[in-house]
């Protein structure tokens, strides 16, 4: 080891103890950029979570408040009995709720509009017909042209949440109707199920991701397929955050809120917000089996190459190329 290079690992050490080196920008996007003041903040909530919003306000790093819309099918209003074999009494449970929901959901969206905030809405998907559920999501939120627009993808158990092919049916009408897709949010698991057979999920693979991992780092998980990073990082909520310890307190709110990170500060964020469009789409690395087996191909007089024919065209003709 030279004695210019000993001494700049040296320096390097030095300065990373001192706390003064500069990482480079993945390391500040994958390793807690929530404690970096060059990645805004943006808030998710459900109707249920307590918000005193005098008290978020003061935190200047939030940038954004995503609100849960629509969930599953539209719910019935008639309450005649017939609604997915609902009785009439859990029918009017469901339409109070629903009702209150959407009011809730509505003076939200006053409230954080009128304090500067970005604002979105999310659709938790669930099984049954797709377009039923993207007309019931843009009735419900009327999302304006800077408004974000998500779809939430909990997890790929068809019998639980709607499939993935449902999920791209979604997506292409909401750009349908409104000229935009929307947002995906997903876990580690999904995407990843997404990102390595995204020839068949063409859309959900491109849509920008909203990627829910409560891990204070997460190093070499991108690239992932399409995704190059995330757009949005859901790193707290009940699940890590609580009484003690928390990645991330939110003034006014109790530990159960959602909070999320960008990969941009607030003025990035916001000229990207409501864009809706799909990602570049990158080309498939899968290797083209052509045989299976050993023989024996002859590269010229006295030259025979022993090659095991399974793997690309790429391969072989380097492998020839290199006898």
């Amino acid at each position: 080891m030279g004695r210019f290079f000993r001494l700049a690992i040296i320096l390097g050490v030095a300065l990373f103890s001192a706390g003064v080196l500069i990482p480079d920008s993945t390391l500040a996007r994958d390793l807690m950029p929530w404690k970096s003041p060059d990645h805004a903040i943006v808030i998710d909530a459900y109707e249920l979570n307590i918000i005193d919003w005098d008290a978020m306000l003061k935190d200047k790093r939030i940038a954004g408040f995503i609100s849960k819309a629509s969930d599953g099918l539209p719910e019935s209003f008639s309450c005649t009995g017939d609604h997915g074999g609902d009785t009439v009494a859990h029918c009017k449970t469901m339409w109070r709720k629903y009702a209150v929901s959407r009011e809730l959901y509505q003076t939200r969206r006053l409230i954080a509009r009128a304090s500067g905030l970005l604002w979105g809405a999310y659709h938790l998907a669930r099984p049954g017909n797709p377009i039923d559920q993207a007309n019931h999501f843009l009735d419900y939120a009327e999302p304006r042209d800077d408004e974000l627009m998500v779809i939430d993808i909990e997890g790929i158990d068809a019998e639980k949440y709607m499939s993935l092919e449902d999920a791209g049916i979604f997506a292409g009408h909401i750009k349908t109707r409104t000229g935009r897709y929307p947002m995906l949010y997903t876990n580690h698991a999904t995407a990843k199920h997404i990102a390595a057979n995204r020839d068949r999920f063409p859309i959900l693979s491109r849509l920008p991701l909203w990627y829910a991992r409560y891990k204070p780092g997460i190093r070499n998980v991108f690239p992932m397929g399409n995704w190059d990073g995330y757009s949005l990082w859901q790193f707290s909520s009940a699940a890590n955050c609580g009484k003690r310890r928390c990645p991330y307190r939110v003034a006014g709110t109790l530990t159960d809120i959602d909070v999320n990170v960008a990969a941009m500060n607030a003025k990035a964020l916001k000229a990207v917000w409501a864009k809706g469009e799909l990602l570049p789409e990158k080309p498939l690395e899968r290797p083209l089996l052509i045989a299976a087996g050993k023989g024996s191909i002859s590269a010229g007089a006295g030259m025979g190459v022993d090659l095991t024919l399974t793997g690309s065209i790429r391969r072989v003709s380097s492998a020839l190329a290199l006898r």
